[in-house]
């Protein structure tokens, strides 16, 4: 199994690296032109959105710090 590896930015992108697919909300791909590194937007004032175009620059605030998410409650 590949592995695939997402970084969250700080102010918006997520990284993607390695071996992936995505696809529209029809399962129809979207052309990476052999890219096994891209961005996706993660504050929604991309031109280019689900992809990152660098718009988030001076336009928004997030500051990427890992937390734990609480445990899923099993037979809910």
């Amino acid at each position: 199994m590949a592995t695939t590896k997402i970084t969250v930015k700080d102010n918006g992108p997520l990284r993607i690296e390695g071996d992936m697919e995505f696809v529209d909300k029809n399962g129809t791909p979207y052309h990476l032109g052999g890219r096994s590194v891209i961005s996706i937007c993660g504050c929604g004032l991309s031109k280019k959105k689900p992809f990152c175009d660098g718009a988030h620059k001076g336009n928004y605030k997030h500051e990427a710090i890992a937390f734990d998410l609480p445990s899923l409650d099993v037979g809910v």
